[in-house]
């Protein structure tokens, strides 16, 4: 399938590594131009060199008022053009619910929720019809994830606001979509196996409630997003598509 991808330009959020940068490797392997943002300069350029001439980096920090400004510049700048953003960042910390500091919650609301509704906004007012915003989310927007509260806080409530977002600037042709990630093979989910005290044990038994027993390949989670982000999709919005391999057992 040609995804239509070909010279389109996307902002990538939090694309030094994991999932930001499994999808903008893939959106520039179907033949898009991307602006990778990471808060570690050298990272996110090392990132951006690894996708060749079709990538550039911006160290960037989702929680910086400036930083949505910065990127759609930057992507006009560069690449002369701008069709859509996705918003991605690292996973809040890890705890329950009476060990989560108020420090830790003000760091991820500030991150994870105000600065990609920041991104959004500043989005939504740069975008014409066909443009999309999309966001890298969690299967917690449906069920809580033990050991994860502030996750489980934040993104149903993120959801709700893309929903939101999806009925205002439909009328504009601009889409809105979300992607809920489970137990995909990156350095967060081996992080948070290790917290058990027995990473593999975790695994096993976190792959034996995946109905198809295994975690996800960071390539797999990319190509569902640059699929989201493209033209070829271009009726889908308002989506929230899971990417879990079946771990999500209502419909």
């Amino acid at each position: 399938m040609d995804l239509e991808l070909k010279d389109r330009v996307y902002v990538v959020t939090g694309a030094s590594r994991g999932l930001g940068f499994a999808s903008a490797r893939q959106l520039t392997a179907d033949g898009a131009k991307v602006v990778l943002s990471g808060r570690d300069e050298k990272a996110v350029a090392d990132a951006a060199a690894e996708l060749g001439p079709n990538a550039i980096g911006v160290a960037a920090d989702n929680a910086d008022p400036a930083s949505a400004e910065r990127l759609i510049a930057a992507a006009r700048a560069h690449f002369g053009r701008f069709d859509g953003i996705l918003v991605s960042v690292g996973g809040p910390a890890p705890g329950v619910a009476a060990e989560n500091t108020d420090e830790q919650w003000q760091a991820a609301f500030d991150a994870v929720f105000l600065g990609a509704v920041r991104l959004a906004r500043a989005a939504a007012a740069e975008l014409s019809e066909g443009g999309v915003i999309g966001f890298v989310l969690s299967g917690s927007v449906h069920e809580p994830i033990h050991g994860l509260t502030i996750s489980n806080g934040l993104r149903p409530g993120l959801a709700g606001f893309a929903k939101s977002l999806s009925d205002d600037l439909g009328p504009r042709g601009i889409r809105v979509v979300g992607l809920l990630p489970a137990r995909i093979d990156t350095d967060r989910v081996r992080q948070l196996d290790a917290l058990s005290g027995d990473a593999e044990a975790a695994r096993q038994a976190n792959e034996s409630n995946i109905p198809l027993r295994r975690y996800g390949r960071p390539e797999e989670f990319g190509k569902a997003a640059a699929f989201l982000l493209s033209p070829a999709a271009s009726y889908l919005t308002g989506v929230m598509l899971p990417v879990d391999g079946g771990a999500r057992h209502g419909f």
